[in-house]
C-alpha cells in the first residue's frame, strides 16, 4: 500500500510547489537613493533623484533648519524623532522631505528614501520589520497622510512606530505630511454610534503623538509669494520686467498663494520664454 502511495504524495508535493509563490528576491538599495514599496509584491522600486534644492525652497527656512538637523541627527546615529509636516497644502512639506533627505544622502551613501503610498499604511509594521534587519538607514515617507479609513489604519501606524516587543528600528524615520495637524477623517462613520466613533477619534489622536516633531506650515503671505518666485525667476534666468505682477495675477487665477502656486507660474513662464526646468 505505501508503496502504490508514494507515486501519489510525490506528485502531490510537485504540484504544491509549482502552486506556491515564488520566494521573494533579496531587496537591492544599490544604484539609487528613492525607492517606491509595493507592498502586494514585496519589491522596492528605484526613483530618480529628487531635483530641487533646499536653496530653491523660499519662505520656510525654519521648517528647513528644524528637518535637516533632525536628519542629519539620523544619518550620524544620534537620537532623532520622527517627524509630521503639517499645514496649508502647497507650502513647501513633501518638497522639503525629500529635497532635506537628498541634501543629506549626499554625504551619507547608505541613507535610502522609502516613500509609501497613504492608502497603504496597514502595511507599515511588515516593511519596518523588513527595513529592520538591513544595513542601511532609511526615511520612510508618506505624503498626505489621513485615516479615512478609521482605525485600522491608525493601530497599524502606532505598531509600526512602537515596534511591537522588540522596539521600534533604529535605522527608520518615518516622515509624513499632512493638511491636518491631528490626521483626523473628514468625518466618522455616524452610524458606529457615538461610542465607537469617539474611540475611533481617540486612536487617531493618538496617532499623532509618536511623532516627535511637529513642523507647521502656515498660509504664505504676498511678500513671501513674491520673494519665492523672484527667487525661482532669478536661479533660473526667468527675469522679466512685469514679473511681480503677472505673479500675482496667476496666484489670483489659482485663488490662492503658495510655494506650490508660485512653482507652478515659474514653470508657466519657463515654457512661454522656451527655456527648461527640472521637472
Amino acid at each position: 500500500m505505501d508503496a502504490e502511495l508514494k507515486p501519489l504524495l510525490q506528485r502531490i508535493a510537485e504540484a504544491l510547489e509549482r502552486l506556491a509563490p515564488p520566494a521573494l528576491a533579496a531587496a537591492r538599495f544599490e544604484g539609487a537613493r528613492l525607492f517606491r514599496h509595493d507592498p502586494e509584491s514585496g519589491g522596492f522600486h528605484p526613483a530618480p533623484d529628487y531635483p530641487l534644492t533646499l536653496e530653491s525652497l523660499v519662505g520656510v527656512d525654519r521648517q528647513k533648519a528644524k528637518v535637516l538637523e533632525n536628519l542629519r541627527r539620523f544619518a550620524a546615529g544620534l537620537p532623532y524623532n520622527h517627524v509630521l509636516l503639517w499645514g496649508v497644502r502647497g507650502t513647501g512639506k513633501s518638497s522639503i522631505a525629500k529635497a532635506a533627505f537628498m541634501a543629506v544622502a549626499a554625504d551619507c551613501a547608505d541613507l535610502k528614501l522609502v516613500e509609501v503610498d497613504r492608502d497603504q499604511v496597514t502595511a507599515l509594521p511588515a516593511l519596518f520589520d523588513d527595513l529592520r534587519v538591513r544595513a542601511e538607514r532609511f526615511v520612510v515617507l508618506c505624503d498626505d497622510l489621513s485615516f479615512e479609513e478609521g482605525a485600522a489604519a491608525a493601530k497599524a501606524l502606532k505598531s509600526a512606530l512602537e515596534g511591537g516587543v522588540s522596539g521600534p528600528p533604529a535605522n527608520v524615520l518615518f516622515t509624513a505630511t499632512s493638511n491636518r495637524r491631528h490626521l483626523m477623517p473628514r468625518g466618522h462613520q455616524e452610524d458606529r454610534g457615538l461610542v465607537a466613533a469617539h474611540e475611533d477619534a481617540e486612536e487617531e489622536v493618538s496617532v499623532s503623538d509618536r511623532f516627535g516633531l511637529w513642523i507647521g506650515f502656515p498660509p504664505m503671505d504676498q511678500a513671501t509669494y513674491l520673494a519665492a518666485v523672484q527667487g525661482y525667476a532669478e536661479r533660473y534666468g526667468l527675469a522679466i520686467e512685469d514679473l511681480d505682477r503677472r505673479a500675482l495675477q496667476w496666484a489670483q487665477m489659482r485663488g490662492g498663494r503658495s510655494g506650490r502656486v508660485a512653482w507652478q507660474f515659474i514653470r508657466d513662464l519657463a515654457g512661454e520664454l522656451g527655456k527648461p526646468l527640472p521637472l
